[in-house]
Protein backbone atom coordinates (compact mmCIF):
# COMPACT_ATOMS: atom_id res chain seq x y z
CA UNK A 1 0.00 0.00 0.00
CA UNK A 2 1.53 2.96 -1.12
CA UNK A 3 1.61 6.21 1.36
CA UNK A 4 -0.83 7.86 -0.51
CA UNK A 5 -3.50 5.02 -0.36
CA UNK A 6 -3.30 4.63 3.37
CA UNK A 7 -4.04 8.51 3.53
CA UNK A 8 -7.10 7.91 1.42
CA UNK A 9 -7.73 4.89 3.16
CA UNK A 10 -7.93 6.15 6.56
CA UNK A 11 -9.21 9.59 6.08
CA UNK A 12 -5.60 11.10 7.46
CA UNK A 13 -6.24 14.78 5.97
CA UNK A 14 -9.54 14.68 7.72
CA UNK A 15 -8.40 13.27 10.86
CA UNK A 16 -5.00 15.62 11.00
CA UNK A 17 -7.78 18.81 10.62
CA UNK A 18 -9.87 17.81 13.29
CA UNK A 19 -7.03 16.99 15.68
CA UNK A 20 -5.53 20.89 15.11
CA UNK A 21 -9.29 22.36 15.43
CA UNK A 22 -9.53 20.28 18.69
CA UNK A 23 -5.86 21.80 19.68
CA UNK A 24 -6.83 25.33 19.33
CA UNK A 25 -10.12 24.53 21.42
CA UNK A 26 -8.27 23.38 24.18
CA UNK A 27 -5.96 26.51 24.00
CA UNK A 28 -2.89 23.59 25.03
CA UNK A 29 0.11 24.67 25.75
CA UNK A 30 2.02 22.05 23.47
CA UNK A 31 -0.42 21.56 20.26
CA UNK A 32 2.03 19.60 18.83
CA UNK A 33 2.08 16.25 21.70
CA UNK A 34 -2.08 17.59 21.92
CA UNK A 35 -2.25 16.64 18.18
CA UNK A 36 0.36 13.62 18.21
CA UNK A 37 -1.98 12.18 21.01
CA UNK A 38 -5.14 12.90 19.31
CA UNK A 39 -3.96 11.20 16.16
CA UNK A 40 -3.21 8.36 17.80
CA UNK A 41 -6.73 8.36 19.30
CA UNK A 42 -8.14 8.89 16.32
CA UNK A 43 -6.31 5.98 14.05
CA UNK A 44 -7.67 2.52 14.82
CA UNK A 45 -4.57 0.69 16.17
CA UNK A 46 -3.47 -2.72 14.46
CA UNK A 47 -0.61 -4.94 14.72
CA UNK A 48 2.05 -3.94 12.73
CA UNK A 49 5.10 -6.25 14.24
CA UNK A 50 5.14 -9.46 15.89
CA UNK A 51 8.73 -10.47 17.01
CA UNK A 52 9.91 -13.45 18.96
CA UNK A 53 13.20 -14.26 20.53
CA UNK A 54 14.75 -17.13 22.54
CA UNK A 55 15.45 -15.61 26.43
CA UNK A 56 16.25 -18.35 29.55
CA UNK A 57 13.37 -19.18 32.31
CA UNK A 58 14.12 -19.33 36.12
CA UNK A 59 15.74 -22.46 35.73
CA UNK A 60 17.98 -21.40 33.00
CA UNK A 61 16.16 -23.11 30.39
CA UNK A 62 15.26 -21.65 27.03
CA UNK A 63 11.63 -20.26 26.31
CA UNK A 64 10.00 -17.61 23.73
CA UNK A 65 9.25 -14.05 24.70
CA UNK A 66 7.20 -12.32 22.23
CA UNK A 67 7.37 -8.28 21.11
CA UNK A 68 4.46 -7.45 19.19
CA UNK A 69 4.11 -3.95 17.69
CA UNK A 70 1.04 -1.96 16.87
CA UNK A 71 0.47 1.85 16.32
CA UNK A 72 0.42 2.49 19.60
CA UNK A 73 3.76 0.95 20.93
CA UNK A 74 5.27 -2.69 21.78
CA UNK A 75 4.11 -4.99 23.68
CA UNK A 76 6.01 -7.79 25.42
CA UNK A 77 5.16 -11.22 27.14
CA UNK A 78 6.97 -14.45 27.39
CA UNK A 79 5.70 -18.15 28.02
CA UNK A 80 6.45 -19.82 31.23
CA UNK A 81 7.43 -23.86 31.20
CA UNK A 82 7.20 -26.63 33.42
CA UNK A 83 9.67 -29.00 34.45
CA UNK A 84 6.72 -31.99 32.89
CA UNK A 85 3.77 -31.93 30.53
CA UNK A 86 0.73 -34.32 30.32
CA UNK A 87 -0.57 -35.88 27.54
CA UNK A 88 -3.81 -34.34 27.76
CA UNK A 89 -2.12 -31.01 27.37
CA UNK A 90 -1.02 -28.25 24.78
CA UNK A 91 3.08 -28.72 24.28
CA UNK A 92 5.65 -26.60 23.83
CA UNK A 93 7.93 -26.82 21.11
CA UNK A 94 11.73 -27.91 21.82
CA UNK A 95 14.44 -28.26 19.36
CA UNK A 96 15.80 -31.31 20.50
CA UNK A 97 19.43 -30.63 19.33
CA UNK A 98 21.09 -31.89 22.11
CA UNK A 99 24.40 -30.52 21.82
CA UNK A 100 22.72 -26.83 21.96
CA UNK A 101 21.10 -25.82 25.74
CA UNK A 102 20.55 -29.90 26.12
CA UNK A 103 18.02 -30.53 23.72
CA UNK A 104 15.75 -27.95 25.47
CA UNK A 105 16.02 -24.58 22.90
CA UNK A 106 13.30 -23.16 21.07
CA UNK A 107 14.35 -21.31 18.12
CA UNK A 108 11.85 -23.33 16.03
CA UNK A 109 8.74 -21.88 18.26
CA UNK A 110 10.82 -18.82 17.70
CA UNK A 111 11.19 -19.10 13.89
CA UNK A 112 7.14 -20.05 13.71
CA UNK A 113 6.58 -16.53 15.10
CA UNK A 114 8.71 -14.77 13.13
CA UNK A 115 7.85 -16.38 9.82
CA UNK A 116 4.34 -17.60 10.43
CA UNK A 117 2.17 -16.10 13.66
CA UNK A 118 3.71 -12.63 11.98
CA UNK A 119 2.86 -13.10 8.59
CA UNK A 120 -0.99 -14.36 10.04
CA UNK A 121 -1.25 -11.46 12.61
CA UNK A 122 -0.22 -8.08 10.77
CA UNK A 123 -3.39 -6.33 10.60
CA UNK A 124 -5.34 -7.24 12.83
CA UNK A 125 -6.97 -5.45 15.62
CA UNK A 126 -5.47 -6.20 19.09
CA UNK A 127 -8.26 -5.84 20.89
CA UNK A 128 -9.94 -8.79 19.30
CA UNK A 129 -8.45 -11.40 21.33
CA UNK A 130 -10.55 -14.12 20.22
CA UNK A 131 -10.15 -13.83 16.95
CA UNK A 132 -6.32 -13.08 17.18
CA UNK A 133 -6.24 -16.24 19.06
CA UNK A 134 -8.34 -18.65 16.45
CA UNK A 135 -6.00 -17.33 13.78
CA UNK A 136 -3.13 -19.04 15.17
CA UNK A 137 -5.54 -22.23 16.43
CA UNK A 138 -6.27 -22.27 12.72
CA UNK A 139 -2.46 -21.75 11.49
CA UNK A 140 -1.57 -24.87 13.95
CA UNK A 141 -3.25 -26.78 12.47
CA UNK A 142 -2.80 -29.73 14.53
CA UNK A 143 -5.84 -28.10 16.99
CA UNK A 144 -2.69 -28.93 20.04
CA UNK A 145 -5.37 -31.51 22.06
CA UNK A 146 -8.15 -32.93 20.12
CA UNK A 147 -6.05 -34.24 16.95
CA UNK A 148 -3.46 -35.74 18.96
CA UNK A 149 -5.98 -37.65 21.10
CA UNK A 150 -7.65 -38.76 18.60
CA UNK A 151 -4.67 -40.46 16.67
CA UNK A 152 -2.73 -41.38 19.75
CA UNK A 153 -5.99 -42.94 21.78
CA UNK A 154 -4.56 -46.53 21.25
CA UNK A 155 -1.40 -45.07 23.01
CA UNK A 156 -3.10 -44.10 26.15
CA UNK A 157 -4.07 -46.93 27.32
CA UNK A 158 -0.33 -47.85 27.44
CA UNK A 159 0.62 -44.78 28.62
CA UNK A 160 2.48 -46.17 31.70
CA UNK A 161 4.70 -48.67 29.39
CA UNK A 162 5.93 -45.97 27.48
CA UNK A 163 6.81 -44.13 30.46
CA UNK A 164 10.59 -44.11 29.33
CA UNK A 165 9.74 -42.81 26.10
CA UNK A 166 7.83 -39.54 27.10
CA UNK A 167 10.69 -37.33 26.76
CA UNK A 168 11.91 -38.35 23.45
CA UNK A 169 12.00 -37.13 20.17
CA UNK A 170 9.24 -40.37 19.61
CA UNK A 171 6.50 -38.87 22.21
CA UNK A 172 6.86 -35.18 21.18
CA UNK A 173 5.63 -36.79 17.65
CA UNK A 174 2.43 -37.54 18.67
CA UNK A 175 2.36 -34.32 21.03
CA UNK A 176 3.59 -31.29 19.73
CA UNK A 177 1.69 -28.98 17.87
CA UNK A 178 2.57 -27.06 14.63
CA UNK A 179 3.68 -24.23 16.18
CA UNK A 180 4.09 -24.56 19.26
CA UNK A 181 2.12 -23.80 22.98
CA UNK A 182 4.99 -21.83 23.86
CA UNK A 183 4.91 -19.70 20.26
CA UNK A 184 1.37 -19.36 20.75
CA UNK A 185 1.37 -18.41 24.55
CA UNK A 186 3.51 -16.34 24.43
CA UNK A 187 1.98 -13.97 21.57
CA UNK A 188 -1.44 -14.80 22.78
CA UNK A 189 -0.45 -12.77 26.17
CA UNK A 190 1.59 -9.91 24.42
CA UNK A 191 -1.78 -9.20 22.15
CA UNK A 192 -3.93 -8.94 25.45
CA UNK A 193 -1.64 -6.08 26.93
CA UNK A 194 -1.90 -4.70 23.45
CA UNK A 195 -5.60 -4.62 23.78
CA UNK A 196 -5.92 -3.17 26.85
CA UNK A 197 -3.73 -0.58 25.61
CA UNK A 198 -5.57 0.07 22.74
CA UNK A 199 -8.68 0.82 25.16
CA UNK A 200 -6.66 2.70 27.84
CA UNK A 201 -7.22 0.70 30.39
CA UNK A 202 -5.34 -1.64 32.71
CA UNK A 203 -4.58 -5.33 31.48
CA UNK A 204 -7.21 -7.14 34.33
CA UNK A 205 -9.92 -5.06 33.23
CA UNK A 206 -9.38 -5.44 29.55
CA UNK A 207 -9.30 -8.84 30.72
CA UNK A 208 -12.75 -9.09 32.88
CA UNK A 209 -14.18 -7.36 29.84
CA UNK A 210 -13.25 -9.94 27.47
CA UNK A 211 -14.80 -12.93 30.45
CA UNK A 212 -18.15 -10.98 30.02
CA UNK A 213 -17.72 -10.49 33.88
CA UNK A 214 -16.54 -7.08 34.97
CA UNK A 215 -16.57 -8.08 38.69
CA UNK A 216 -13.08 -8.02 40.24
CA UNK A 217 -11.27 -9.74 43.06
CA UNK A 218 -8.11 -10.31 44.30
CA UNK A 219 -7.06 -13.29 44.99
CA UNK A 220 -5.72 -15.48 48.03
CA UNK A 221 -1.97 -16.27 47.64
CA UNK A 222 -0.98 -19.39 48.37
CA UNK A 223 2.47 -19.02 49.49
CA UNK A 224 4.94 -22.16 49.17
CA UNK A 225 6.83 -22.51 52.33
CA UNK A 226 8.41 -26.08 51.90
CA UNK A 227 8.96 -27.47 48.68
CA UNK A 228 9.79 -31.46 48.12
CA UNK A 229 8.66 -34.09 45.53
CA UNK A 230 10.98 -34.27 42.45
CA UNK A 231 11.47 -30.27 42.64
CA UNK A 232 14.35 -30.59 46.06
CA UNK A 233 16.71 -32.74 47.15
CA UNK A 234 14.97 -34.01 50.42
CA UNK A 235 12.88 -37.09 51.06
CA UNK A 236 9.96 -34.94 51.55
CA UNK A 237 7.29 -36.47 48.99
CA UNK A 238 5.02 -34.00 48.72
CA UNK A 239 5.45 -31.24 46.08
CA UNK A 240 4.58 -28.29 48.29
CA UNK A 241 3.60 -27.26 51.74
CA UNK A 242 1.57 -23.65 51.32
CA UNK A 243 -0.25 -21.41 53.66
CA UNK A 244 -3.19 -19.19 52.83
CA UNK A 245 -3.94 -16.39 54.43
CA UNK A 246 -7.30 -16.76 54.62
CA UNK A 247 -8.08 -14.17 57.21
CA UNK A 248 -6.45 -11.10 55.94
CA UNK A 249 -8.84 -8.04 54.94
CA UNK A 250 -6.74 -6.89 51.83
CA UNK A 251 -3.92 -8.45 49.83
CA UNK A 252 -1.24 -6.06 51.32
CA UNK A 253 -1.87 -7.48 54.60
CA UNK A 254 -1.73 -11.22 52.95
CA UNK A 255 1.32 -10.27 51.76
CA UNK A 256 2.89 -8.98 54.90
CA UNK A 257 1.61 -12.96 56.53
CA UNK A 258 3.16 -14.45 53.74
CA UNK A 259 6.53 -12.81 54.07
CA UNK A 260 6.92 -12.56 57.66
CA UNK A 261 6.07 -16.42 58.30
CA UNK A 262 8.33 -17.55 55.64
CA UNK A 263 10.98 -15.72 57.25
CA UNK A 264 9.88 -17.05 60.49
CA UNK A 265 10.01 -20.48 59.10
CA UNK A 266 14.20 -20.38 57.96
CA UNK A 267 14.27 -19.09 61.36
CA UNK A 268 12.87 -22.34 62.49
CA UNK A 269 14.70 -24.18 60.05
CA UNK A 270 18.10 -22.81 60.78
CA UNK A 271 18.06 -23.64 64.32
CA UNK A 272 16.93 -27.71 63.60
CA UNK A 273 18.76 -28.54 60.35
CA UNK A 274 21.49 -25.70 60.44
CA UNK A 275 21.89 -22.96 57.82
CA UNK A 276 22.00 -26.13 54.90
CA UNK A 277 18.77 -26.63 55.70
CA UNK A 278 17.52 -23.00 54.17
CA UNK A 279 18.29 -23.83 50.18
CA UNK A 280 15.60 -23.47 48.30
CA UNK A 281 13.37 -25.26 45.92
CA UNK A 282 12.55 -23.87 42.24
CA UNK A 283 9.85 -21.57 43.40
CA UNK A 284 11.33 -20.37 46.64
CA UNK A 285 10.15 -22.79 49.20
CA UNK A 286 12.75 -24.24 51.55
CA UNK A 287 14.00 -27.80 51.17
CA UNK A 288 15.54 -29.17 54.71
CA UNK A 289 16.24 -32.34 55.48
CA UNK A 290 12.49 -33.66 56.12
CA UNK A 291 11.77 -36.73 55.89
CA UNK A 292 7.69 -36.83 56.10
CA UNK A 293 4.42 -34.92 55.57
CA UNK A 294 4.32 -35.04 59.30
CA UNK A 295 8.18 -33.09 60.44
CA UNK A 296 7.26 -30.64 57.45
CA UNK A 297 3.98 -29.74 58.73
CA UNK A 298 4.92 -29.19 62.20
CA UNK A 299 7.43 -26.72 61.08
CA UNK A 300 4.97 -24.85 59.00
CA UNK A 301 3.01 -25.01 62.22
CA UNK A 302 5.73 -23.57 64.68
CA UNK A 303 6.68 -20.78 62.13
CA UNK A 304 3.11 -19.61 62.10
CA UNK A 305 2.68 -20.07 65.98
CA UNK A 306 5.92 -17.76 66.07
CA UNK A 307 3.61 -14.72 63.53
CA UNK A 308 0.80 -14.07 66.11
CA UNK A 309 -1.61 -15.00 62.76
CA UNK A 310 -2.96 -18.54 63.61
CA UNK A 311 -5.92 -17.68 62.99
CA UNK A 312 -5.93 -15.88 60.00
CA UNK A 313 -3.78 -18.83 58.20
CA UNK A 314 -4.48 -22.10 56.71
CA UNK A 315 -2.23 -24.74 54.97
CA UNK A 316 -2.16 -25.91 51.73
CA UNK A 317 -0.83 -29.19 50.33
CA UNK A 318 0.36 -29.93 46.80
CA UNK A 319 0.63 -33.89 46.77
CA UNK A 320 1.86 -34.51 43.32
CA UNK A 321 0.53 -38.37 43.84
CA UNK A 322 1.07 -39.14 40.15
CA UNK A 323 4.89 -39.15 40.60
CA UNK A 324 4.90 -41.46 43.56
CA UNK A 325 2.55 -43.79 42.52
CA UNK A 326 3.62 -47.47 40.87
CA UNK A 327 0.34 -49.29 39.21
CA UNK A 328 -2.73 -48.16 41.88
CA UNK A 329 -0.03 -47.87 44.85
CA UNK A 330 1.59 -44.76 46.32
CA UNK A 331 5.47 -45.07 47.29
CA UNK A 332 5.83 -42.20 49.97
CA UNK A 333 9.40 -43.53 50.20
CA UNK A 334 10.27 -43.24 46.54
CA UNK A 335 12.85 -40.85 46.97
CA UNK A 336 14.96 -42.91 49.67
CA UNK A 337 16.70 -45.80 47.60
CA UNK A 338 17.07 -47.21 50.87
CA UNK A 339 13.30 -47.67 51.38
CA UNK A 340 11.35 -47.20 48.17
CA UNK A 341 8.83 -50.22 47.70
CA UNK A 342 8.93 -51.02 51.26
CA UNK A 343 6.19 -49.28 52.14
CA UNK A 344 3.34 -48.95 49.22
CA UNK A 345 0.16 -47.41 50.38
CA UNK A 346 -3.18 -47.91 48.25
CA UNK A 347 -5.62 -45.45 47.50
CA UNK A 348 -7.67 -46.35 50.88
CA UNK A 349 -4.61 -45.45 52.67
CA UNK A 350 -3.63 -42.79 51.52
CA UNK A 351 -7.48 -41.39 52.02
CA UNK A 352 -6.70 -42.24 55.85
CA UNK A 353 -4.13 -40.11 55.80
CA UNK A 354 -5.28 -37.33 54.25
CA UNK A 355 -8.16 -37.16 56.57
CA UNK A 356 -5.35 -37.70 59.31
CA UNK A 357 -3.37 -34.58 58.74
CA UNK A 358 -6.38 -32.56 58.27
CA UNK A 359 -8.14 -33.61 61.69
CA UNK A 360 -4.63 -32.89 63.56
CA UNK A 361 -3.39 -29.60 61.20
CA UNK A 362 -5.14 -26.57 59.63
CA UNK A 363 -5.01 -28.20 56.07
CA UNK A 364 -7.74 -26.59 54.23
CA UNK A 365 -6.83 -27.37 50.62
CA UNK A 366 -5.17 -30.71 48.93
CA UNK A 367 -3.97 -30.73 45.51
CA UNK A 368 -3.84 -33.84 43.23
CA UNK A 369 -4.27 -36.48 46.63
CA UNK A 370 -4.01 -39.11 43.93
CA UNK A 371 -2.34 -40.12 40.51
CA UNK A 372 -3.92 -38.25 37.51
CA UNK A 373 -5.60 -41.46 36.52
CA UNK A 374 -7.00 -42.39 40.15
CA UNK A 375 -10.46 -41.50 39.22
CA UNK A 376 -12.20 -43.55 41.69
CA UNK A 377 -9.95 -42.59 44.80
CA UNK A 378 -10.20 -38.83 43.63
CA UNK A 379 -13.98 -39.10 43.40
CA UNK A 380 -14.51 -40.97 47.06
CA UNK A 381 -12.40 -37.95 48.56
CA UNK A 382 -13.75 -34.98 46.87
CA UNK A 383 -17.01 -36.50 48.10
CA UNK A 384 -15.97 -36.23 51.92
CA UNK A 385 -15.96 -32.71 51.67
CA UNK A 386 -13.26 -32.49 54.62
CA UNK A 387 -11.19 -29.78 51.97
CA UNK A 388 -10.99 -28.18 48.59
CA UNK A 389 -9.62 -30.89 46.59
CA UNK A 390 -7.43 -29.17 43.44
CA UNK A 391 -6.82 -30.94 39.97
CA UNK A 392 -3.92 -30.29 38.54
CA UNK A 393 -2.70 -33.32 37.00
CA UNK A 394 -6.11 -35.24 37.11
CA UNK A 395 -7.77 -31.89 34.91
CA UNK A 396 -4.92 -30.92 32.98
CA UNK A 397 -6.79 -27.83 32.25
CA UNK A 398 -8.18 -29.94 29.15
CA UNK A 399 -12.03 -29.57 28.86
CA UNK A 400 -12.61 -33.06 28.71
CA UNK A 401 -11.33 -33.71 31.59
CA UNK A 402 -12.93 -30.84 33.18
CA UNK A 403 -15.93 -32.47 31.97
CA UNK A 404 -15.77 -35.65 33.42
CA UNK A 405 -14.75 -34.54 36.62
CA UNK A 406 -17.31 -31.96 36.98
CA UNK A 407 -19.56 -35.29 36.40
CA UNK A 408 -17.93 -37.33 38.65
CA UNK A 409 -17.63 -35.19 41.40
CA UNK A 410 -13.80 -35.90 41.15
CA UNK A 411 -12.63 -32.60 42.43
CA UNK A 412 -13.93 -29.24 43.54
CA UNK A 413 -11.53 -27.23 42.39
CA UNK A 414 -9.41 -26.22 38.68
CA UNK A 415 -5.55 -25.80 38.79
CA UNK A 416 -5.08 -23.31 35.89
CA UNK A 417 -1.40 -22.97 34.09
CA UNK A 418 -1.55 -20.90 30.87
CA UNK A 419 0.27 -22.47 29.27
CA UNK A 420 -1.08 -25.89 29.39
CA UNK A 421 -4.12 -24.65 27.32
CA UNK A 422 -2.19 -22.26 24.72
CA UNK A 423 -4.46 -19.01 24.44
CA UNK A 424 -6.01 -16.26 26.59
CA UNK A 425 -9.37 -17.05 25.17
CA UNK A 426 -9.17 -20.73 26.33
CA UNK A 427 -7.46 -20.08 29.45
CA UNK A 428 -11.26 -17.70 29.66
CA UNK A 429 -13.40 -19.95 28.56
CA UNK A 430 -11.65 -23.09 30.81
CA UNK A 431 -12.04 -20.50 34.24
CA UNK A 432 -16.08 -20.54 33.17
CA UNK A 433 -16.27 -24.07 32.56
CA UNK A 434 -14.98 -24.30 36.32
CA UNK A 435 -17.20 -21.34 37.89
CA UNK A 436 -20.47 -22.88 36.42
CA UNK A 437 -19.65 -26.10 38.24
CA UNK A 438 -19.33 -24.04 41.29
CA UNK A 439 -15.67 -24.78 41.46
CA UNK A 440 -12.79 -22.84 43.00
CA UNK A 441 -9.92 -21.86 40.60
CA UNK A 442 -6.57 -21.32 41.58
CA UNK A 443 -4.13 -20.03 38.36
CA UNK A 444 -0.44 -21.22 38.95
CA UNK A 445 2.86 -20.14 38.54
CA UNK A 446 5.31 -22.82 36.87
CA UNK A 447 8.41 -24.12 37.66
CA UNK A 448 9.99 -22.05 35.08
CA UNK A 449 9.01 -18.58 35.51
CA UNK A 450 10.54 -15.58 33.93
CA UNK A 451 9.36 -11.70 35.27
CA UNK A 452 6.18 -11.46 33.21
CA UNK A 453 3.45 -11.00 35.85
CA UNK A 454 0.94 -11.43 33.45
CA UNK A 455 -1.05 -14.30 35.51
CA UNK A 456 -1.73 -11.30 38.75
CA UNK A 457 -4.06 -9.40 36.05
CA UNK A 458 -5.48 -12.38 34.81
CA UNK A 459 -6.63 -13.73 38.48
CA UNK A 460 -8.00 -10.22 38.79
CA UNK A 461 -9.56 -9.74 35.67
CA UNK A 462 -11.16 -13.17 36.33
CA UNK A 463 -11.74 -12.80 40.06
CA UNK A 464 -11.02 -16.53 40.79
CA UNK A 465 -10.17 -17.10 44.50
CA UNK A 466 -6.70 -18.25 44.34
CA UNK A 467 -3.20 -17.41 43.12
CA UNK A 468 -0.21 -19.69 43.62
CA UNK A 469 2.72 -18.60 42.37
CA UNK A 470 5.37 -19.70 44.64
CA UNK A 471 6.94 -18.40 47.99
CA UNK A 472 7.48 -14.58 48.65
CA UNK A 473 10.81 -14.97 47.63
CA UNK A 474 12.67 -15.04 44.35
CA UNK A 475 12.00 -12.08 41.59
CA UNK A 476 9.88 -14.00 39.10
CA UNK A 477 7.33 -14.92 41.98
CA UNK A 478 7.61 -11.63 43.68
CA UNK A 479 6.68 -9.84 40.10
CA UNK A 480 3.16 -11.75 40.51
CA UNK A 481 2.82 -10.96 44.04
CA UNK A 482 4.29 -7.32 43.76
CA UNK A 483 1.65 -6.19 40.59
CA UNK A 484 -1.12 -7.79 42.63
CA UNK A 485 -0.58 -4.64 45.08
CA UNK A 486 -0.41 -2.49 42.66
CA UNK A 487 -3.50 -3.33 41.20
CA UNK A 488 -4.91 -3.52 44.97
CA UNK A 489 -3.20 0.50 45.06
CA UNK A 490 -4.99 1.02 41.73
CA UNK A 491 -8.47 -0.04 42.87
CA UNK A 492 -8.83 1.71 45.68
CA UNK A 493 -12.16 1.90 47.71
CA UNK A 494 -13.29 -0.51 44.66
CA UNK A 495 -10.54 -2.95 46.08
CA UNK A 496 -12.15 -6.61 47.02
CA UNK A 497 -10.03 -9.05 48.17
CA UNK A 498 -11.79 -12.88 48.57
CA UNK A 499 -10.48 -13.39 52.19
CA UNK A 500 -13.01 -15.37 54.37
CA UNK A 501 -15.38 -15.96 51.00
CA UNK A 502 -12.20 -17.77 49.05
CA UNK A 503 -14.39 -21.26 48.64
CA UNK A 504 -17.35 -19.18 47.21
CA UNK A 505 -15.46 -17.27 44.73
Amino acid sequence: MSVQEYLDKHALSRKIEDAVNAAVRAKTPDPVLFISNHMKKSVPSMITKVKARQILDSRGIPTVEVDLYTNKGMFRASAPSGASSGMYEAIELRDGDKGTYLGNGVSRAVRNVNEKISEALIGMDPTLQSQIDQAMIDLDRTEKKESQLVFTRPLLHFSNLFLPLRESAFWEFFFQGELGANAILAVSMAACKAGAAEKEVPLYKHIAVLSGDTNLSLPIPAFTLLSGGKYAGNFLPVKQIMILPIGARQFEEALQMGSETYHHLKAVISKKYGTDGCSVGEDGGFAPSITSIREGLDLVKEAIGRTGYSEKLKIAIDVDATEFCIGTKYDLDFKSPNKSGQNFKSGEDMINIYKELCADYPIVSIEDPFDKEDWEHAKHFSNLGICQVVGDDLLMSNTKRIERAVQESACNALLLKVNQIGTVTEAIEIVKLAKDAHWGVVISQRSGETEDAFIADLCVGLAVSQIKAGAPCRGERLAKYNQLLRIEEDLGDQAVYVGDDWRLS
